[in-house]
């Protein structure tokens, strides 16, 4: 469900839009999505190529 929420909000929908479109969510499930792909990012560690 993380990656329909960010797929949605980066198609430029709103909180409230996404929420509209699926209902058993909640902004505080929105807001724990990103978050969390927040969290994914940082801890990648990035090389250079070689």
């Amino acid at each position: 469900m993380v990656s329909v929420i960010l797929d949605n909000f980066a198609e430029g929908l709103t909180f409230e839009e996404i929420i509209q479109e699926y209902p058993p969510l909640a902004l505080e499930d929105i807001r724990a999505a990103i978050a969390y792909a927040a969290q994914l990012t940082r801890e990648e560690e990035l090389l250079p190529l070689r």
